[in-house]
């Protein structure tokens, strides 16, 4: 099913996807073409899985955990494009790009494989291979601001709508990947059952040398702190925002388009409040307290003393 293939191998709009149930989480369409393969992976022991609900810093963490893997060598961060150094597991969109399986086939171990899959869809071998595992997660406030702005833009996303709508969409884990609560919970209850690092987006905006530190520890390194230094600067957001290797401009614009949005927009904590009314702040405070009853989880949705 090819969605960009125009007459004569130019180019032609492309069909967004529709969200489909996979065992109850909502998917988009286009994914579940590859979901057996995916469904079959077989991880290795050595293998590094990163793991977010969407837009709470997975590139981030990508670049971090690269840089310490490549012992801070910048050069050697720019060999290629983010998402063909730490392929995107479950990704499938034929005619287009390569599933995510595919990539990973041809990598050698240990590989860093990319994944937004909630922990009860994760392929059974990294669980036998007793994997080591990042999961990053970022409060829901921004997660929604920044997935409605990534949603306009991302042509292999379903149609967000007007913001109000998505507000109500999101509300109701009616977006691809879910409620955010859920998968926020499914990967926390986990944590001390398998080898799995569970960070915030917050922690790593409010220090990020001390969860660079945090990280490079559980991966088993031991870098010089100038080496460690270099690593906060690289991957600071104006840094990764300037790198083609890292901000997605490489992504045709007939699935990016990044003159709605940047695929690397603000990178801020607090930026809700420019974008929920009082009355949406409200609904979802009462939500969030519903859905979080008896979870010992604890978001932060501004830091002190701002940016």
């Amino acid at each position: 099913m090819s969605r960009h293939d125009g007459p004569g191998g130019g180019s032609a709009e492309l069909q967004r996807p529709k969200l489909v149930p996979l065992h109850g989480v909502p998917m988009p369409d286009i994914f579940l073409e590859n979901w057996e393969a995916v469904e079959k992976f077989q991880a290795d022991p050595q293998d590094l899985l990163i793991a977010t609900y969407p837009k709470a810093g997975t590139t981030w963490v990508q670049e971090i955990v690269d840089f310490i893997l490549q012992d801070g060598d910048a050069d050697r961060c720019r060999r290629a494009p983010m998402d063909s150094r730490i392929p995107f597991l479950e990704f499938s969109c034929k005619g287009f790009h390569p599933p995510g399986t595919e990539l990973l086939a041809k990598m050698p171990s240990p590989k860093v494989i990319k994944t937004h899959l909630p922990f009860q869809l994760l392929p059974k071998s990294f669980l036998d291979q007793d994997c080591k595992m990042i999961y990053c997660a970022r409060n829901a406030k921004d997660i929604l601001v920044s997935y409605f702005h990534f949603d306009s833009m991302n042509k292999l996303q379903p149609e967000p709508g007007t913001w109000e709508e998505y507000f109500h969409k999101f509300l109701q884990g009616n977006v691809s990947y879910g409620l955010w609560h859920d998968h926020v919970k499914g990967w926390w209850e986990q944590k001390d059952k398998h080898p799995i690092l569970y960070i915030f987006y917050e922690d790593i905006k409010e220090d990020p040398r001390r969860e660079i530190v945090k990280v490079m520890r559980f991966l088993g390194k031991a870098l010089p702190d100038t080496v460690v230094d270099g690593i906060v600067q690289h991957t600071s957001f104006q840094s990764m925002k300037e790198n083609p290797m890292s901000n997605y401009t490489s992504v045709p614009a007939i699935v990016f388009d990044q003159t709605v949005s940047t695929f690397m927009r603000k990178g801020e904590v607090g930026d809700w409040k420019n974008h929920f009314t009082a009355a949406q702040d409200k609904a979802f405070e009462a939500d969030y307290v519903r859905r979080m009853k008896g979870c010992h989880l604890r978001f932060r949705t501004e830091l002190q003393g701002g940016q």
